[in-house]
C-alpha cells in the first residue's frame, strides 16, 4: 500500500470514528467527549477513562490504547486487522468503549 492509500483509509477511519461518537451521543444518553488533534482522537467517558486512537504513518498502522491494552492495526484491503491476529478494529473499539462506558456501545465504519 502506498503512503497516500494508507492516509486515505486512515482518514476515513478517523472521520467514521468521530461521526459514530456524534451519533451515539445524539441517539442515546451517552456523553463521549471526542477530541481530535491531527492524526489522534481521544475519547473520554463520563468516568474520565480514555481510549486513544492514533495514526502511525511510518508503519502504516492505526494504534488503539484502552484500559484493556494497546493494539496495532493494518489495513488488509477491506478491514483494519490487528497485527497479532486479535481481531478487527471496530470490534475491539466497541468492546473497550462498552467496558469503559459501562453500557453497550457499537462503533461501526
Amino acid at each position: 500500500m502506498t503512503d497516500l492509500d494508507f492516509l486515505n483509509h486512515a482518514e476515513a477511519l478517523l472521520q467514521s470514528l468521530e461521526s459514530t461518537c456524534d451519533r451515539l451521543n445524539d441517539d442515546a444518553d451517552n456523553d463521549i467527549d471526542n477530541q481530535r488533534v491531527g492524526g489522534m482522537i481521544t475519547l473520554t467517558f463520563t468516568n474520565r477513562s480514555q481510549i486513544i486512537v492514533n495514526l502511525q504513518k511510518p508503519l502504516q498502522e492505526v494504534w488503539l490504547a484502552a484500559q484493556s491494552g494497546g493494539y496495532h492495526y493494518r489495513f488488509d484491503g477491506q478491514h483494519w486487522q490487528d497485527t497479532k491476529g486479535q481481531g478487527e478494529f471496530w470490534q475491539q473499539l466497541s468492546q473497550d468503549a462498552s467496558a469503559q462506558a459501562g453500557q453497550s456501545l457499537r462503533f461501526t465504519p
